[in-house]
């Protein structure tokens, strides 16, 4: 109950909001919430995300919804985002903060899922595109660090695409400041920053950027006010500590494990010198011997 009240936000208003916010958009509950519930919010992301200008028309439908603040008994439950965009691309985005060492498979089969819309009877020529963007709080290649990363199907002698109706990316949250300039002009760096923001005073700076990032703010600042959806933010930090706690166990096991092996090799490794010193003795004993036994 005590930390349930450290959560509460007790301003009216978010100007005059400071201090930790209760929950930011890494977290995956709160991330849905606010692109959920606010669709302009949702399109001044897209468009930032796929580096729209104002000019382009631009809808958005969530096409996969939960009902916001509604119990989730499964910790595993997914909330990743099915958007339609302009009824012509699907789009599924997700935050993960968690490294569980399984990205690259898991947003290839995300991206398929999207990607497999025909049904039978229909064109394979009127598929459409998919795209998929997770945002880790990890590098997913710590050899290629990289802010805003774009994968494509290619011929891997010519780098020719195969198609542009297959697209992964990766949002990497710690490797902002690799921000291209282009990343920049779109201001996607300052949706990364939003994400991150752990104070009211970052949210509020942030805010004054473009009004999708105002937007966005205040819809953090509502929802963080909501009991049910502070509850279930909670629920979810709950099961990442939990990863994270497993994660430590494994990796202080793994290295109790080497360590054992270490010491296992070093052990090894002493009794074969202790073994070659014995045969070395008892040859030169022989020789001993075998001179005493001529000298008879």
């Amino acid at each position: 109950m005590q930390q349930e009240q450290s959560n509460l936000v007790p301003f009216s208003t978010l100007q005059e909001a400071h201090g930790v916010i209760p929950y930011n958009m890494t977290n995956d509950y709160m991330f849905r919430a606010v692109l959920q519930s606010n669709n302009f919010v949702l399109c001044g992301l897209i468009r930032s995300l796929l580096h729209l200008s104002e000019k382009n028309s631009l809808t958005a439908e969530i096409t996969n919804p939960i009902i916001l603040g509604e119990s989730i008994e499964d910790k595993e439950f997914r909330l990743d985002i099915n958007v339609t965009i302009n009824n012509s691309i699907l789009l599924n985005l997700e935050m993960q903060i968690a490294n569980k060492l399984n990205w690259p498979n898991r947003s290839i089969v995300y991206l398929c899922r999207s990607f497999d819309q025909i049904n039978h009877g229909e064109d394979y020529n009127d598929i459409q595109p998919a795209i998929h963007i997770g945002f880790l709080n990890y590098t997913l290649f710590d050899n290629y660090p990289e802010f805003y990363a774009k994968y494509k199907l290619m011929n891997i002698k010519n780098h020719h695409v195969y198609s542009d109706n297959f697209d992964l990316r990766v949002i990497d949250l710690t490797q902002i400041e690799l921000a291209t300039d282009e990343d920049k002009q779109f201001h996607t760096d300052y949706w990364a920053r939003l994400f991150k923001a752990k104070t009211w005073e970052e949210l509020i700076m942030l805010s004054d950027e473009n009004i999708y990032l105002n937007e966005a703010s205040k819809t953090i600042f509502k929802l963080s006010a909501e009991d049910q959806i502070r509850k279930r933010c909670r629920d979810r930090e709950d099961y990442y500590s939990d990863i994270r706690s497993y994660q430590k166990a494994i990796a202080e096991r793994d290295a109790t494990i080497a360590e054992r092996d270490t010491t296992i090799a070093e052990q090894d490794a002493t009794i074969a010198k202790q073994d070659a010193s014995i045969v070395s003795l008892q040859e030169r004993i022989k020789e001993l011997e075998a001179q005493l036994a001529n000298q008879k």
